[in-house]
């Protein structure tokens, strides 16, 4: 098997066993919109139920749309990531990561859609409970870290082709 493949295999698994261990500790301990403080006035744990996608994108959507869309989203989503992967070399280790991290996010995410129909969300920042940033998991900060990896990387891309094409000129 491939070097990128037993990458991707290790760092899915890693992340789906994190956010779903995660997961299953609040869903089991915490009563639905208990809150605990860490750092006060800043992060607490808050068991929030997510029937949307990031942001609760799409929560008030009729539920039978709502259902289909996000049960047939995510094997899109990684067949997809799983195309895109067949083309990275494998030494190419920061693609390779931000690919394994989205796909580890998406797996971690669509657990909870089959088992419950939401997303079991936990981590809730917030300033002085006046402005507060919507709940998300571990799932999520893999996509959206995964998703950033890979734009800084097409960034960087983007500015090595203009200096080379400077260069040529």
């Amino acid at each position: 098997m491939k070097r990128k493949y037993i990458w991707l295999v290790l760092i899915s698994a890693f992340l789906v066993a994190l956010d779903q261990v995660i997961k299953v500790y609040v869903h089991t301990h915490f009563h639905l919109g208990e809150s605990i403080s860490v750092i006060p006035n800043f992060f607490n744990i808050t068991y929030v139920r997510n029937f949307g996608a990031a942001f609760g994108f799409l929560a008030e959507s009729h539920p039978d749309f709502r259902e289909i869309f996000f049960l047939a989203m995510p094997p899109i989503a990684l067949i997809i990531i799983l195309g895109i992967l067949r083309g990275v070399k494998d030494e190419d280790t920061k693609q390779i990561l931000a690919l394994s991290s989205i796909f580890g996010g998406a797996i971690g995410n669509y657990i909870d859609r089959i088992r419950f129909r939401y997303v079991i969300d936990f981590l809730d920042f917030h300033i002085y409970n006046r402005w507060s940033w919507p709940a998300f998991n571990i799932a999520d900060m893999a996509i959206v870290g995964g998703v950033g990896l890979l734009l800084l990387l097409m960034f960087i891309e983007n500015k090595k082709k203009e200096k080379e094409k400077e260069g040529a000129v």
